[in-house]
């Protein structure tokens, strides 16, 4: 596909994010007609100060909905000399509950749900988003330390009835948030480094496209990008 096809098709997939800054497509392939049952989603943040502001996320849809469903990681300050990690599980599709104490009602100001937590974590370890069926059309997100096996829970909700599994491809994306609201300055970007992990699933394992850069600050934020074993590492600002 020719890049400027290939980046008008994923600019219709792009989150709706006032100030996103980078954007990643994954592939599962060989996924059944109902959507997959299961995916993780591996982020090394192993470089990024321990500040708030950024988000790296995996967006993904289900089968027979056309909103979409979030889940990722946003470093935090530290706490009482512990680094603090936020994980992040969100369905953007209306009529989506819960009952989980983790999760709420409504996401970015619109339908759906938002699961979070926040827990002590260490940002040198690689974190593996796990999406799995509970039941149903019930959806649960945690997240898994590659190093410690330590499992940390999200959240879980439940989508509208007939809503199938997940679809096999998708859009991540990196967001400097505090930039949603007010003006900026492209060159007063904070530094951040995350890497994206080669999506897999039961099965089998993905693929994840080189990353792009897409906003109103392209070619202004100190944007690199570089393959390693994980995935794909995207490192901006200053």
């Amino acid at each position: 596909m020719k890049s400027s096809m290939f980046f008008a098709a994923v600019a219709s997939l792009m989150p709706t994010l006032a100030m996103g800054l980078v954007g990643i497509s994954w592939n599962v392939t060989g996924v059944p007609s109902s959507g997959l049952r299961n995916i993780t989603f591996p982020f090394n943040i192993a470089q990024t100060p321990h500040r708030s502001g950024y988000y790296f996320a995996q967006q993904f849809n289900f089968v027979g909905q056309r909103d979409v469903g979030y889940a990722g990681l946003q470093p935090r300050p530290d706490s009482n000399g512990q680094p603090i990690i936020h994980g992040v599980f969100s369905s953007f599709i209306a009529g989506t509950t819960t009952s989980d104490p983790n999760c709420h009602t409504g996401a970015d100001g619109g339908p759906g749900v938002s699961c979070s937590v926040d827990f002590p974590g260490r940002y040198a370890d690689t974190w593996n988003v796990e999406i799995s069926n509970v039941v149903g059309t019930t959806w649960r997100g945690d997240l898994f330390n590659t190093v410690t096996g330590s499992r940390v829970h999200i959240g879980t909700y439940t989508l509208p009835p007939g809503t199938q599994g997940i679809a096999g491809n998708q859009l991540g994306f990196v967001e400097y948030y505090p930039w949603n609201s007010g003006t900026h300055t492209c060159n007063s970007l904070p530094y951040s480094s995350v890497t994206f992990g080669v999506p897999r699933s039961s099965v089998g394992r993905g693929s994840l496209s080189d990353a792009f850069e897409y906003g109103d600050c392209v070619g202004k934020v100190g944007y690199r990008s570089s393959r390693d074993a994980l995935g794909v590492r995207v490192q901006v600002g200053f």
